[in-house]
C-alpha cells in the first residue's frame, strides 16, 4: 500500500512568488494547496507560511487574514509550521527597517535587522552550519541554499527549561553570523529559500514532510 503525501496548507495572505513554493512542495511529496480558509489552516498536516519583501508588509499582510491567530492555534496544539524568509523572520518580537520598528508574531524573542555586512542584499548561495543532530538538514548539511535579504536575526536568546527540546539553530554568515534555520518543537523555519535552492532544497522540504 502507498502511504498518503501529506497535507500542506501554504498560507494565503497576498504573498508573492509562491507559485515555485507550491510546486517544491509537490515535488519533495506533499498534497498541497494556497488557502488562507481558518479550517484547512487547522486541519492539514503542515502550514507553510511563504514571506517576501518588507518585515512591516509582511505583517500588515498576515493581520489582514489573521495570520497571526491562525498561525498561534496550530503552534498551541503542536501542529507543524515551516516559515521560509520573511515568514520565519515574522517568528521573533519585532523587526527593525530603517529605523521604523515592526512588531512581529512573538512566537520567539529576537530582533530581526540589517546584517552588518559591505553588500547588501545578501543574494545568491551560501553554506550554513547546521546541528549535528538536526533533522531538516539530514544529507543535505554541507550543502549551499540560495538566500535573498539584507534582514536578519543575529541573535538567539530563547532559553528552554524542564524537559523541552533546546531548538537547533543553524547559522550563516554573511558580515557576520545569523540565523539561517531553526528546528524548535512544532516550528520550522529557515532564512533562505528552499525552493529555490535545487535539489538539496527539495530535500530539505522531503525533511520536513517526513516529519508530519
Amino acid at each position: 500500500m502507498t502511504a498518503a503525501r501529506p497535507d500542506v496548507v501554504v498560507l494565503d495572505y497576498g504573498s508573492g512568488n509562491v507559485h515555485s513554493a507550491l510546486k517544491a512542495l509537490e515535488l519533495a511529496g506533499a498534497d498541497v494547496e494556497l488557502t488562507a480558509d481558518p479550517d484547512r489552516v487547522k486541519a492539514a498536516d503542515g502550514l507553510f507560511v511563504p514571506g517576501v519583501g518588507a518585515f512591516s508588509a509582511v505583517m500588515t499582510q498576515l493581520q489582514s487574514v489573521r495570520g497571526a491567530e491562525k498561525i498561534d492555534r496550530r503552534l498551541a496544539g503542536g501542529r507543524p509550521v515551516l516559515g521560509i524568509c520573511v515568514g520565519m523572520q515574522v517568528m521573533f518580537d519585532r523587526g527593525v527597517e530603517r529605523g521604523a520598528t515592526m512588531e512581529g508574531l512573538g512566537e520567539w524573542p529576537g530582533t530581526v535587522d540589517e546584517l552588518k555586512a559591505d553588500v547588501l542584499p545578501h543574494m545568491g548561495w551560501n553554506t550554513v552550519e547546521a546541528p549535528s543532530d538536526s533533522v531538516l538538514f539530514e544529507g543535505v548539511r554541507d550543502e549551499r541554499f540560495y538566500f535573498v535579504h539584507s534582514y536578519a536575526a543575529q541573535e538567539w536568546t530563547l532559553e528552554v527549561t524542564g524537559r523541552h527540546r533546546p531548538p537547533r539553530v543553524t547559522w550563516a554568515n554573511h558580515g557576520g553570523p545569523f540565523v539561517a534555520a531553526v528546528e524548535n518543537g512544532p516550528l520550522w523555519a529557515t532564512q533562505f529559500h528552499p525552493e529555490k535552492s535545487g535539489q538539496p532544497g527539495i530535500r530539505l522540504l522531503t525533511n520536513w514532510l517526513q516529519t508530519l
